[in-house]
């Protein structure tokens, strides 16, 4: 997924925000026409890959700069939120952002469980459970999870059913320490929204849900209707991508989710830093207010 060039997101996001404008305009009073339902839910980020070199204080003020409201923060990056991190460091880090205006909403693994392989699975689920403690004494809301493709010459029924299971003891794993399991629509095949609700559907686990990851094969003729029904009952979370794209029914994406009242957060996930990240939030947060249908007064 590429980020535009500066001149193009500039551009684009001056005609966003002045089209917003007329919008706000015209739904004032004297208007005959009332004004779109309010979004509920809110935009967060997540550290992959913009704010992959970011540390916990900087993510913190680019947030609060740019109007971000929450972040989960994705394994690996230098923020160094890990499993391996003292009850000290995690009592700070909470205390950070409990006084900041940023939400730590989430931790984003790398966890997988389609491995054929007995021992690969195990570990996958035992660095779940550390993944829902950290989160635990962090205060997060969910840790996200995903499948990642199908195994080469594997069942393909199987598979999913083995990911289910998987996450279905997973759930249990989180429930007991008050945080949420949710599943990216990820991976080759595996992201296919009927193959993730066969999943949920195998796993079946109050605790577990799904994160819509914004991806190419949720449309079909133009749409994301049909998708989004099929995962409907377990939308959890959401990572959003290109808001500048057209090939993606984002206006449509956000309508749905005003009418079911998700009221989560939309994390903000591009596939390169950006060498002017404060500019590029800003933008992105005005693309993000135009298009959930946010007049500003």
């Amino acid at each position: 997924m590429r980020i535009p060039s500066r001149r193009r997101f500039v551009i684009e996001g001056f005609s966003v925000v002045g089209a917003a404008a007329v919008a706000g305009t015209s739904g004032r009073a004297g208007s005959a026409n009332p004004s779109p339902p309010t979004a509920k839910f809110k935009l967060g980020l997540v550290t992959y890959n913009l704010a992959k070199d970011w540390d916990i204080e900087t993510i913190i003020r680019n947030c609060e700069t740019t109007g971000f409201e929450g972040v989960e923060l994705r394994t690996t990056h230098a923020h160094g939120v890990e499993p391996s991190i003292s009850k000290t460091r995690r009592a700070e880090v909470r205390k950070r952002f409990a006084e900041s205006k940023v939400k730590l909403v989430s931790l984003g693994t790398a966890c997988e469980f389609q491995s054929p392989d007995a021992e690969v699975m195990r570990q996958n689920i035992d660095l779940t459970r550390q993944f829902c403690e950290l989160a635990r004494d962090l205060g997060c809301l969910g840790v996200k999870v995903r499948p990642n493709g199908f195994p080469p010459n594997s069942d393909h029924e199987k598979v999913l059913e083995q990911i289910g299971r998987a996450l279905a003891e997973c759930g249990g794993i989180a429930a007991s320490n008050g945080v949420e399991i949710w599943l990216e629509v990820h991976g080759r095949e595996t992201q296919l929204p009927p193959n993730i609700r066969r999943i949920m559907e195998a796993c079946s686990h109050p605790a577990v849900g799904i994160c819509w990851n914004s991806n190419p094969t949720d449309v079909e003729n133009g749409s994301v209707k049909a998708n989004f029904e099929l995962l409907r009952p377990w939308l959890r979370s959401c990572h959003i991508t290109n808001l500048e794209s057209a090939s993606y029914p984002w206006h449509e994406l956000f309508t749905l989710f005003r009418e079911v009242g998700y009221g989560r957060y939309t994390f903000c996930e591009v596939g390169q830093p950006s060498c002017e990240p404060i500019r590029f939030m800003n933008y992105y947060r005005a693309l993000w207010d135009y298009t959930a249908g946010i007049g500003r007064p």
